[in-house]
């Protein structure tokens, strides 16, 4: 299958023309851009050497939230109230540790660019980009950050600085999500760690047909400041 090139014009191809989950490059990361493409099932994801690279990959991660699993460690942190859980307090700071994370890894690269950082902070701004955020004595210690639309939110990245600070995080995300309704989230591509909290690869049919329906609920734009009671995950 053909890898198509992006111009000005705000399309995509469809999804299912993806090989090997690589769909498209070029375009931009405009806030409408980015929002088109997410509520399309499809993400950027490329690195300082390469133009923008938009992916749909088959399988694809995804969290069921009636399945999140917490180990018995994870859940005694969390009774315990180990970590502060906050939400869109600290943005930039969290994907900017996301970024550092990457470069310290075994890899040394990153795909959060200049370039993506600056779109996302952008969707930060209008409401739709959202961290979640764990504190130790009032510190920040790890978290996560994603996008959010409609009844799905799009993990993009997690980093930590203390032990299971970004899996607190993820698993009150998780709690608050599905006390409010909603039903899974998106985790793109399958990690051992995602794995290890109960992330499942899905057909990207099934995804894609699910999407559909998530992203056309009432959504919750804007900051994320309060927060409701929630059980841990089992």
């Amino acid at each position: 299958m053909p890898i198509y090139r992006l111009g000005r014009r705000l399309v995509f191809p469809p999804p299912e023309d993806a090989e090997d989950g690589l769909l498209a490059v070029g375009g931009d990361l405009s806030p409408e851009r980015l929002l088109l493409a997410y509520r399309s099932g499809i993400f950027p994801w490329y690195d300082d050497d390469t133009p923008i690279l938009w992916h749909s990959p088959d399988p694809r991660c995804v969290f069921v939230l009636d399945h999140v699993h917490a180990s018995r460690s994870l859940r005694k942190t969390m009774t315990r109230g180990v970590y502060e859980v906050r939400y869109d307090t600290a943005f930039t700071r969290v994907i900017r540790a996301c970024k550092e994370a990457r470069r310290g890894s075994a890899s040394g690269g990153t795909w959060i660019t200049d370039e993506m950082e600056d779109g996302y902070l952008k969707l930060h701004e209008l409401g739709y980009a959202h961290s979640v955020e764990s504190y130790l004595d009032g510190e920040l210690a790890g978290g996560l950050y994603g996008v959010s639309i409609g009844h799905m939110f799009f993990g993009e990245s997690m980093f930590t600085w203390k032990t299971d600070a970004s899996k607190v995080a993820l698993v009150t995300l998780a709690n608050r999500l599905k006390a409010r309704g909603w039903a899974f989230m998106d985790s793109q591509v399958a990690n051992p760690v995602t794995l290890a909290l109960g992330a499942e690869e899905w057909p990207r049919s099934t995804y894609l047909a699910r999407l559909a329906v998530e992203v056309a609920q009432p959504g919750e734009v804007g900051k994320w400041r309060e927060d409701v009671a929630t059980p841990p995950a089992r």
